[in-house]
């Protein structure tokens, strides 16, 4: 009998695992390997698109997915985007439970129909349709079948079987089919060490791809997974037409056929901006106060019209409106300068903290932002964000610095790379003093000056009321017990791009007092509390992206009544990452200068250097913890 019970399971054990050969969306038979570090786990994504003419594509996806938990539904991605040059002619989802049954269909007019664009934006042609689905139990799958037309043919979507952290893939295919008359050209990234496939110039496969676990301060996920690029060299947008190959052609059409019709502005505004910068010879000293002037004049609003949302809007339209989004407000600001003589390109670049580079290799339609860059006669570019009202006049912050951006100008387009903040220039300097009672409490004054990356992370600081500050403080200093916040006198110098802090603050019982003896923590006001992520097998490398410096001197007034018992030694720390320095002198019988420097260099290391890394944070995070012992006099 238990034999012909294991026979039994055995045989349907062998059904299930033939039948999910056949049928993805049997979840039981998963093959282990592909459920490790995965919320989800794409069983195929079978994309087939056809190029019928330089302005008309079609697009078919075949996509079914496995959601093993509650993190997976967002890898899902049962959404399309459409608008008036992409419509969809066939939209289908199925569901199915765990078994392989399925247990819900929907229909096209059934997924949620909303803009694709957030409540700022003023008016907008682009649509999302997407399902909202919540599952009763895990795992279940999902089937998605759409196909799509659209005129434009400038964005061809890429090969990308891995579709971020925690995600696997089973089977993945890709495949463009185009008339010999149109030139697809790709761009092959990271492909070795996949099972991957090329069966032909432009189809491609990919099979049982395992997720990748996320790994803090590692490198951009397109920037090490598989993928491959594509690009006509003949394309159609919205109704406009183009050949371009290189970077040269391709910013020669964006600028003729995108731009340079859109530099139109009043003779009134032209006759106001020149009397602006009269009295100015210097091309710089004119582009900060045309800079100031859209500052005051415009804010910023999301419209999304147009050519793909890549064609801006005039300059006279934004100047009459006094409101335009990334491309209307960068083509005003360019507009305002031309009238003034002074030289300024539209740049477009993807923006954010991560750093992405446009593709420096491979001409086509990237970014997701535009930013302004007046070039200078010693060669440095001055880099203008012209949707911001608050960033001083040739700051852009971690927003798009140190990345390549493609720069538009009337000869072509040209790569360059946008301002890095150096480890020295992302400085704070702290100089200050702390004033011990015998009780134990702490009263303190600062002084903090801020310049680069640091700059960035305190100007909005001031944006901020009394009570959002005291929050603010209490919550960067949580190590310090019943701090009481008495005076935060903020000064925000645009013009040296420099912001500063004068801080007074007290704290009771910060000191420990056992008896006759107090210990002190001497660094009050800025410890480095943060340690990496352990990882046993790290997989990835280290990135770090941006350095800075940090200078603190301090100068600690011992309570009276107390003399030293024990100091600490002082303290130097090198590392390729960085370096960190604490020192301890004794100025007079009551009175110590504590001083600290702490360092992070920027760069990408090796994976096998991240524990050191992490080693180096944890020493500095002990060492800020650093104590001294006091004991009462005789």
């Amino acid at each position: 009998m238990m034999f012909r019970n294991m026979l039994t399971v055995a045989i349907t054990f062998i059904a299930i695992t033939t039948f999910s050969q056949e049928n993805a969306h049997l979840s039981l038979s998963l093959d282990p390997a592909l459920k490790k570090n995965a919320n989800a786990v794409i069983r195929l994504n079978d994309i087939e698109i056809t190029i019928e003419a330089q302005d008309k594509m079609n697009t078919k996806v075949k996509r079914i997915i496995t959601v093993l938990n509650k993190q997976g539904n967002s890898k899902v991605n049962a959404y399309l985007h459409y608008d008036n040059t992409v419509k969809i002619k066939t939209l289908e989802a199925l569901v199915y439970n765990a078994f392989g049954k399925e247990i819900k269909k929907i229909k096209k007019n059934s997924f949620n129909d909303v803009s694709a664009v957030d409540g700022g934006t003023l008016y907008s042609d682009s649509r999302l349709k997407y399902l909202e689905y919540t599952p009763v139990n895990y795992p279940y799958t999902i089937e998605l079948n759409y196909e799509t037309t659209s005129t434009s043919t400038a964005f061809l979507r890429p090969f990308a079987p891995l579709e971020g952290y925690y995600v696997s893939t089973e089977n993945s295919t890709y495949k463009i089919i185009s008339p010999s008359n149109i030139e697809i050209r790709k761009k092959e990234k990271n492909l070795n060490g996949y099972h991957l496939k090329k069966e032909g110039e432009l189809h491609y496969t990919a099979k049982n791809l395992h997720a990748i676990k996320k790994e803090t301060h590692s490198p951009l996920f397109v920037n090490f997974s598989p993928q491959v690029l594509f690009s006509a060299s003949q394309f159609s947008l919205e109704g406009v037409s183009a050949a371009a190959a290189t970077w040269t052609d391709f910013g020669k059409w964006m600028y003729n056929d995108l731009i340079k019709d859109a530099y139109d502005l009043s003779p009134e505004t032209i006759n106001t901006v020149k009397n602006l910068v009269a009295e100015e010879n210097d091309p710089i000293e004119k582009a900060k106060k045309i800079y100031q002037y859209v500052q005051d004049k415009t804010r910023y609003i999301s419209v999304q019209v147009g050519i793909g949302g890549w064609k801006p809007f005039n300059a006279s339209e934004v100047d009459k409106l006094g409101y335009g989004d990334c491309k209307g407000l960068t083509n005003y600001t360019m507009a305002l300068l031309k009238a003034v003589d002074v030289e300024a390109n539209y740049s477009v670049v993807f923006s954010g903290s991560s750093q992405r580079d446009i593709e420096h290799d491979f001409a086509s339609m990237q970014g997701n932002h535009v930013i302004l860059s007046i070039p200078t006669n010693d060669d440095q570019t001055i880099w203008l964000e012209c949707t911001s009202q608050k960033l001083p006049f040739g700051f852009i912050g971690d927003f798009t610095d140190n990345r390549d951006v493609l720069v538009v100008t009337p000869e072509g387009g040209i790569i360059k790379r946008t301002k890095k903040y150096e480890t020295n220039e992302s400085a704070q300097i702290t100089k200050g003093q702390y004033t011990i009672t015998e009780d134990g409490s702490i009263s303190a004054s600062m002084l903090v000056n801020s310049t680069g990356i640091q700059y960035d992370n305190k100007y909005y600081l001031e944006t901020m009321d009394k009570t959002e500050l005291q929050r603010h403080y209490k919550e960067h200093w949580s190590y310090v017990n019943n701090i009481n916040m008495i005076k935060t006198d903020l000064k925000n110098n645009k013009t040296d791009i420099e912001f500063t802090e004068h801080i007074d603050f007290s704290a009771s019982n910060y000191a420990t007092v056992v008896g006759d003896r107090m210990l002190i923590t001497l660094n009050a006001t800025n410890r480095n509390t943060y340690t990496p992520n352990r990882y046993r097998h790290r997989k990835l490398p280290l990135k770090i992206n941006r350095g800075f410096k940090d200078i603190d001197n301090i100068d600690i007034t011992l309570p009276k009544g107390y003399k030293i018992e024990a100091m600490f030694q002082n303290k130097t720390i090198k590392t390729i990452f960085g370096e960190y320095k604490i020192s301890l002198e004794q100025k007079d019988a009551s009175t110590l200068s504590y001083k600290r420097e702490f360092s992070i260099n920027d760069g990408e290391f090796s994976k096998d250097d991240y524990q050191a890394f992490r080693d180096f944070y944890k020493e500095v995070a002990k060492h800020d913890n650093s104590k001294i012992a006091l004991i009462k006099n005789n």
